[in-house]
């Protein structure tokens, strides 16, 4: 159809506002049918092969899990541990790391069948269980580091794991050890602040 078939009730910028809407429309039912799919609302052959044991915070969670599901799916949306945060979905912000082994990890990058047989830990289980919390956790309170705070769990969890590591480092070398998780306020100084008052705490004796 050209524009001179066009009917004159309808303008070239209607028009264009439609085609948009309708392929927003398309996307979003996409969208939706894959959530379904992922919190298990459909039922496909070999259920029972899902079901498997993890665990997390020290404790053995029995879960319903696709083999292609990742770690922060998992962990967000079947055992409701929102502390994990989803940011990019593809293992560049570091908003959803978590320590497996003792060690970061992307959860949105790590397939939850894969961590059967290790311990996974996340930022809900930093604290004490009479409500202490963790020396880095307690650095972030010290200092005020953080502004939104959305990437603030993923920070906690790399410099943890980082400490372990190394108890007592330089500026430069924490910097070094959390660089793989991006602040979208950008106040880097602050976090790393914070991180290295964590870092003295745990030094003290204050560690969980």
């Amino acid at each position: 159809m050209t524009n001179g078939d066009m009917p004159k009730a309808v303008s070239r910028r209607a028009f264009i506002k439609g085609v948009i809407a309708g392929g927003a429309a398309v996307a979003s039912a996409n969208y939706l049918f894959r959530a379904s799919t992922l919190l298990g609302q459909t039922q496909p052959v070999g259920v029972a092969e899902r079901l498997i044991t993890i665990s997390v915070n020290g404790q053995q969670r029995r879960v319903d899990a696709m083999k292609q599901e990742t770690l922060a799916w998992t962990l967000r949306y079947k055992l409701g541990l929102t502390g994990t945060k989803l940011g990019c979905d593809r293992a560049e912000c570091g908003s959803c790391t978590v320590l497996i082994d003792e060690v970061p990890y992307y959860s949105c990058s790590t397939l939850t069948h894969t961590v059967r047989n290790k311990k996974v830990m996340t930022i809900e289980g930093l604290a004490a269980a009479d409500g202490t919390l963790h020396p880095v956790q307690q650095g972030i309170i010290d200092e005020q580091g953080f502004q939104c705070a959305f990437c603030m769990s993923g920070f906690i969890m790399s410099a943890v794991g980082f400490l372990k590591v190394n108890p007592n480092p330089t500026r430069a070398e924490l910097a070094n050890g959390i660089s793989g998780n991006l602040c979208r306020c950008q106040d880097y100084d602050k976090i790393l602040t914070a991180m290295m008052r964590g870092a003295e705490n745990m030094r003290k004796g204050n560690g969980v």
